[in-house]
Order: structure tokens, then C-alpha cells, then sequence
């Protein structure tokens, strides 16, 4: 780390501000939106102020003069910007009294850079790059600004507020830090975020003891968390915050380690899944973990790929969970099925060619022996087959003897969403020959006319189209 993140007080004196041009005037407008006093000086003698209302223009001092001759007493920082040769200067006149400087896209020159900000009033992220790539750093603020709740600054403001009242009220320090975590944690930092303050300030205030509040073991409550089909950035929102607050994660093996690095750092993480073909330690035991974590007081996520209620037993498992009387949530995912759907562009509805979808799973042969394959012979059909590789060839058998056309189009997808994803495209007739050429799992086959919709299609069968017709002018 080359750039150590601090926080200038902008109340402690002006920022001397050197340029002219937008460049300069994108700065002018970060430093008045943050309440700075700003010392201008406009290299071309422009100070307009004319897109910012009256108040926040007179927290600029229009400059004059040589800004080299400037003091620069009481001045906390120094940002030129479209400043020239000048800017380069003003950095050594800077660096002389001991000032921080930013030359803007000028590292040689400056002592500090700008970062990204995210700004919730009393809560600010700043995102850096070291100067390497501002692009990269907003669009990691972008990420930032997503997954905080939009009210987080208020609930900042909100304890700031309180803070040294029940410092007096509560001696300890690990106590206090216990105490405020049970009021962010709970229903008083969720009726803040809510908008509730009111509210919020009425329950703090009803609190007798807050010693007491502070040592009551919290509930523990469980989470099933849907992974999505592999790609940690297809992790929804609520599923991220809900890996941020877990003590420990029960996780499937299809769980690819990218996703579990989005788990708090020292939340412990258990693996509970298993693959085809191999053991696992049994449903009734992924149940008896989860509710001893919730009645220890941990906060638990279930984390399981693609969608809880899609093949994922989140059903079985909330069943269980009620039965202990355990507090839970569900928070859905990604089915693998959308997506190797959208990363392969396949419509799994289309209109007039394919109006309805059935989603089954058949990762055993005598699993897909006991489908009733008659129920899914209508050609506007979309059949989603879920773990499907090892049963191809029985697949097939059963829809042929159904009555489906051998010429159906057919897709089987491996590790979709994954960087190793590989998809092939043909005929249901070449199905157990399709699904070998992926070589491992995950898989989804997708059988039905909207295949012909999508890029593997395309790219395997219109190239062969153009060569047969380039051979044949040849």
C-alpha cells in the first residue's frame, strides 16, 4: 500500500485551489459538495461560480495574483488541476512548507491522491487505486455504493448522537462495544434504516439497563443463501450482506471459493456438501449444525448453489428449522438453469415457439428412469435438466420412446458462468455424445427448439452453413 487512506478535516482551514477549465471546476464542485473552503485561483483570470447557488459560492475566495507567493498559512492542502507547468511549482512551494499536494494525473509530483468516494453523510468510503486506474476504483465504489443501505449515514448520525450518553451509563469497554453491535444489529439500527428515527430513539431510550441489554445473548437465526450458478459477481445484494454478518457458513462444494472470500473474514466456514459419486455427511446433519449454531447465538448462512428452492432441499431444511423453532430467513439465488441461460443467450421462453418450461432434475439413471417422459414431448416446451450428465443417455431413450423428435436441438452446459464454462449444441439424438465432450459437472441440459437461439448454436452451426457454401463456389 503505497497511499495511506486518511480523512482531512475541512473545518481546520482552506484548500488552496490551483487551474482553470472543467478540470479545475470538477474539483471546485467535490470541495463545495463537502463543505470545504476553497481559495481559488483561476490561471485564466475565470472565476465563474455561475452553476452553484448563492451560499455554496461564497465559500469560494477568488484568488488574484501569483499563487507561488502564497503563504499558504493555515492552508490544509493544495489541488491543482489544469494547471500546467504552474501545477508542477505550486507542488514544490507546497512540499516546502510541509503542505499535502495533489498535481492532478501527475504522481511525481503529488503527496496524495483522490480517491472514489462514496458519501452517506457521516459514513464516507474512499476507494484508491494508487493512481494506477481511477476507472477500476469507481467501479469498485459502484459495488460499495450497491450493497450499503441507502440510510447508513443516519444510523451513523444516529449513534453519534447517543454515544457519550451511554458511554456514561455503561463502564466497560467491551460491554459498550457489545452494546451498541445489539442496537446496530437489531430492531433499533433496523428502524433507523427503515426511516423509523423516531421510533428507533423511543426504543433506545426504553432501555433501563443498558448493561444488561448489552450482555443478553442474542438469538441466533440461520440463513439460506442462494450462491448462484458460480460467477461471484451474480451474488445478489441482500446475499452479500448476509455473508458480511455470518459467524459461520455451511456451504455446498459447488461453492466455488471466490464466493466464500465474500464471507466475513473470521466467520468460520464449514463444508457440508457433497458431489455425485461421492459421501457427504447427510441432510439430517446439515440440520442439527445449523440449529446448534443458531441456539449457541450465531448468525448462520446456508450457503448453497444456484437457488435454495431450485433441487437445493432449502425446503426440507426450513422444515427443520420451524420444527426447532429457529429463526429464519431465505434469501433466493441465481438457478444454474438461468443462468447458463443468459450466459449462453438462450431464451427458455419464446413467443409461439416455446411457452412454457419444466425444470427436473436426473443425476442418476434411475432418476431419470421414473420420469414421466410422455408429459414432455410437447415441442413448445423448454425441458431444463438439472445434473444431467451422467443420465443422457437414459434421457434420451425416454424422450424418443415418448415421441420426441431425435432432430430437437439440445445444449449442454458445463460449469456455466464459470471461467472454464464449455458448451456444446447439437441434436438430442447426439446427447450422450454432447455430454461427454464436457468432461465434468456441474451440467444443465437445455432440450428444445430455443437452442437454436443461442451463441453456441450460431457460432457451430452457421459457420458450417458458410463453409459448405464457400466449398461448394470453390
Amino acid at each position: 500500500m503505497r497511499f495511506l487512506p486518511i480523512f482531512l478535516d475541512l473545518k481546520a482551514g482552506p484548500i488552496v485551489l490551483v487551474g482553470e477549465g472543467e478540470l479545475v471546476r470538477a474539483k471546485l464542485r467535490l470541495l463545495i459538495s463537502a463543505d470545504a473552503q476553497v481559495r481559488w485561483y483561476a490561471t485564466d483570470g475565470n472565476h465563474d461560480v455561475s452553476g452553484f447557488d448563492a451560499e455554496s459560492a461564497a465559500s469560494v475566495e477568488r484568488a488574484s495574483g501569483d499563487p507561488l507567493k502564497d503563504d499558504l498559512k493555515n492552508v490544509i492542502a493544495v489541488l491543482c488541476a489544469g494547471a500546467g507547468d504552474l501545477g508542477i511549482a505550486m507542488a514544490s512551494h507546497a512540499r516546502a512548507v510541509g503542505l499535502p499536494v495533489n498535481v492532478m494525473d501527475d504522481l511525481q509530483h503529488s503527496t496524495f491522491i483522490f480517491p472514489a468516494i462514496v458519501d452517506r453523510g457521516d459514513v464516507v468510503v474512499a476507494v484508491g487505486t494508487g493512481g494506477a486506474s481511477p476507472v477500476v476504483a469507481r467501479r469498485v465504489r459502484e459495488r460499495i455504493e450497491a450493497a450499503l443501505p441507502a440510510r447508513i449515514g443516519d444510523l451513523a448520525t444516529f449513534i453519534g448522537r447517543f454515544r457519550k450518553v451511554f458511554a456514561e451509563r455503561i463502564d466497560e469497554m467491551p460491554l459498550r462495544r457489545r452494546f451498541w453491535e445489539r442496537v446496530v444489529d437489531g430492531p433499533i439500527g433496523a428502524s433507523v434504516l427503515a426511516g423509523r428515527t423516531g421510533d428507533a430513539e423511543k426504543a433506545l431510550n426504553a432501555i433501563d439497563d443498558p448493561e444488561e441489554f448489552a450482555g443478553k445473548a442474542s438469538p441466533g437465526f440461520v440463513t439460506l443463501v442462494g450462491a448462484g450458478p458460480g460467477d461471484p459477481d451474480l451474488l445478489t445484494v441482500k446475499a452479500l450482506r448476509a455473508l458480511q454478518d455470518a459467524d459461520v457458513v455451511f456451504y455446498d462444494d459447488l461453492v466455488s471459493a471466490e464466493i466464500l472470500d465474500r464471507a466475513r473474514r473470521d466467520a468460520a466456514r464449514v463444508s457440508v456438501g457433497r458431489r455425485i459419486g461421492k459421501p457427504g455427511i447427510g441432510q439430517d446433519a446439515i440440520n442439527t449444525l445449523m440449529i446448534e449454531a443458531a441456539r449457541v447465538g450465531q448468525r448462520a448462512v446456508r450457503l448453497k448453489g444456484g437457488d435454495p428452492f431450485v433441487f437445493g432441499r432449502g425446503g426440507e431444511e426450513i422444515a427443520a428449522l420451524r420444527e426447532a423453532s429457529v429463526a429464519y430467513a431465505v434469501i433466493p439465488g441465481i438457478t444454474a438453469g438461468m443462468g447458463a441461460a443468459a450466459e449462453s443467450e438462450i431464451p427458455l421462453t419464446f413467443r409461439h415457439q416455446a411457452l412454457r418450461i419444466t425444470l427436473l432434475t436426473a443425476h442418476k439413471a434411475r432418476d431419470a428412469e421414473a420420469v414421466d417422459w410422455s408429459a414432455l414431448t410437447d415441442t413448445r416446451m423448454t425441458v431444463v435438466v438439472y445434473m444431467g450428465i451422467s443420465a443422457a443417455a437414459t434421457i434420451r431413450e425416454g424422450l424418443l420412446t415418448a415421441g420426441r423428435s431425435p432432430q430437437t436441438p439440445v445444449g449442454v452446459f458445463a460449469r456455466a458462468t464459470r471461467p472454464d464454462a464449455k458448451s456444446v449444441v447439437g441434436t438430442l439424438n447426439e446427447l450422450p455424445a454432447l455430454a461427454a465432450q464436457v468432461e465434468s459437472g456441474p451440467a444443465i441440459l437445455v432440450i428444445g427448439d430455443v437452442v437454436m437461439h443461442s451463441a453456441p448454436w450460431r457460432d457451430a452451426f452457421l459457420t458450417d452453413i458458410v463453409n459448405n457454401v464457400r466449398m461448394a463456389a470453390e
